[in-house]
């Protein structure tokens, strides 16, 4: 980016100008516009310190050791290799199961009438609220060789529940697809909503079968929510950890904590750079093909009233209804039910023999049992308000940014974090601020508590970002360029015209990056300094241990805070409308729900 600054600090625009003698001149900035451009230094000086210089010091350490030529070998002949294939195929499955069952449940939702359906879409998005960790556990107390569901079958109907378990590959892909299709739920739900079905009636008016008008008409305008969704839902599945740690799969993201664990730490960040380059490849390939055609109806017609079943249709679709909303509720009953069983009780019955408050009184009035709720809170408040501040700026700055060239670059650089994986995430962290360098300015951070709120504001700047971007963009800058042409500074022109119109955006943002932050385990695992485990890995260590009412009552806890913060945000988000394009607008460029959902 270059631009001219002269003795009086007047900054030049990139973007030339007719002059009357029809040659091309530089325009000048005014003084607001000459604000944006300062206020993007210190602001992009923090992103940059933070997001793009450890990204490519990771880059950078794996070419050290043996050199690179070695370290890439060693991850080509190795199980590093094995372990990428496994990442890629689980994500493309589960890219293709969440899109059935999401396109499926969202056309069921939104085109049909039934008994249950109100009951149902409220429970479609429940996964949401299940952090990580906890979503996985819950899977696993449910379904795989000692969970309920095969104990039961085996006690009631004589089956052996090895035969009706799920496990390895299949358990990984089960906690996927029951936690990451509302992704595309929500995205195709939001395009359903939106959709002119003129288009269809002419279709079908024409003579053309249902499944052709489909395949020609809805699907093609609908490709914009699909490739969201698919975006969302890959990038997710590439980052999962808790599934596979769970159910001993070895993703890439697995091999590299353990790698790392092992001392190898240039191995560790060339497996780090490959999954961020693959996530990212599938980022920019995506936004291709998407980016091929435009997908827009140019008619005027009007929404599609729903269809009401009748007779046997009706009864089916309600015993349907009912089967999936007991589905979606079982994660969080089984949770709040192991919450209050005895600690080691649990054996070989399908269900807690013994039941007690304990588990909830023990976190409430032991300090050291209190400690890592505190943790998760406090590094997440402090996070979140990192957050606020360079995610809003830079989401002002980019809105209205005055020069010819730049802003697509600065876009990338807030946005990156949201492609990468939590876990390479944690590894640039690491390994940026591991010893003073010239490029940490000296500053360590690996042992010390302020990693894990730096590690946070790292993976959850870009929900600030967007949320506030999404509200900038719906106000004219003439709005705050006639509060400025008045006499008004731009400083007050942001706190005074700007900041009333925009700060739901803006709290919407913080506190989907607070909850992110307080169940956060991926980049948790690898960046935690021993003695300040934060809630989730709090979480681990009592299953690990075998206490698992106490990791429950913990889970528990999680559910509540992020269901709290859930509700309140869409009661500042005021309507349906927002609520369902939030996700799907998140890869697209609009704004982000949390990705809680992350398996």
């Amino acid at each position: 980016m270059s631009h001219a600054v002269s003795t009086q600090t007047e900054v030049t625009a990139l973007a030339a100008q007719p002059s009357p003698g029809g040659r091309r001149r530089k325009r000048r900035l005014t003084p607001g516009e000459r604000f944006i451009v300062f206020l993007a230094l210190p602001v992009f000086a923090v992103i940059v310190f933070f997001v793009v210089l450890p990204m490519l010091q990771t880059a950078a350490q794996s070419t050290g050791g043996n050199g690179f030529w070695a370290n890439y070998a060693n991850f080509i002949s190795g199980g590093s290799q094995r372990a990428l294939v496994t990442s890629i195929g689980t994500s493309l499955a589960t890219v293709v199961l969440c899109a059935i069952v999401g396109t499926a449940l969202a056309v069921l939702l939104t085109r049909f009438d039934f008994p249950g359906r109100r009951i149902l879409s409220v429970l479609a998005v429940l996964p949401l609220a299940l952090p990580s960790l906890i979503g996985a556990i819950a899977f696993t107390l449910l379904y795989n060789e000692t969970g309920i569901f095969p104990r039961a079958a085996e006690a009631l109907l004589g089956i052996d529940a090895g035969l009706v378990s799920v496990t390895g590959v299949g358990g990984v892909l089960l906690v996927h697809v029951l936690t990451m299709y509302p992704y595309f739920y929500l995205s195709v739900s939001a395009g359903l909503a939106g959709m002119d079905t003129s288009l269809e009636e002419a279709a079908a008016g024409l003579g053309a079968p249902k499944w052709k008008v489909w395949a020609t008409i809805v699907l093609p305008m609908l490709t914009p929510a699909l490739v969201a969704g698919a975006l969302l839902t890959f990038m997710t599945s590439m980052a999962s950890f808790t599934a596979p740690q769970l159910y001993n799969v070895q993703t890439l993201t697995m091999q590299i904590v353990s790698t790392r664990v092992g001392g190898n730490y240039e191995l560790a960040a060339a497996q780090s750079t490959v999954l961020a380059v693959v996530s990212i490849g599938f980022l920019f390939l995506m936004r291709w093909y998407q980016g091929r055609q435009t997908y827009r109806s140019l008619s005027k017609g009007i929404q599609r009233s729903r269809t009401r079943t009748t007779g046997w249709t009706s009864a089916l679709a309600g015993i349907g209804s009912l089967i999936l909303s007991l589905i979606l509720i079982a994660p969080v009953a089984a949770i709040v039910l192991v919450s209050f069983s005895r600690n080691r009780s649990w054996t070989t019955q399908v269900l807690p023999p013994e039941y007690t408050l304990d588990n909830y009184l023990s976190i409430f009035t032991d300090p050291e049992a209190l400690f890592p709720i505190n943790v998760s809170l406090q590094m997440a408040f402090y996070a979140t308000l990192v957050a606020v501040v360079i995610g809003a700026a830079a989401a002002w700055i980019i809105s209205r940014w005055p020069l010819a060239r730049g802003r697509g670059l600065l876009d990338a650089m807030v946005m990156v974090p949201w492609a990468l994986p939590g876990t390479v995430i944690g590894v640039n962290v690491v390994t940026a601020f591991a010893t003073p360098t010239w490029s940490n300015l000296g500053l360590v951070l690996v042992g010390s508590l302020l990693i894990l709120p730096v590690a946070y504001f790292v993976r959850y700047v870009p929900l600030v970002f967007r949320e506030t971007s999404a509200s900038i963009d719906t106000i004219d800058p003439s709005v705050d360029e006639a509060a400025q042409s008045l006499g008004a500074s731009p400083i007050r022109s942001i706190m005074t015209v700007v900041m009333p119109l925009v700060w739901k955006g803006v709290l919407a943002g913080a506190l989907l990056a607070f909850i992110d932050g307080v169940g956060e385990y991926v980049a948790s695992a690898v960046v935690y300094p021993v003695g300040y485990p934060p809630m989730s890995i709090e979480i681990y260590n009592r299953l690990y241990s075998a206490d698992l009412g106490s990791a429950a009552a913990y889970g528990a806890l999680q559910i509540g805070i992020i269901f709290v913060v859930l509700v309140v945000v869409n009661l500042i988000e005021r309507g349906p409308r927002r609520t369902a394009a939030a996700v799907p607008t998140a890869a697209a460029g609009g704004a982000a729900l949390p990705a809680t959902a992350v398996a």
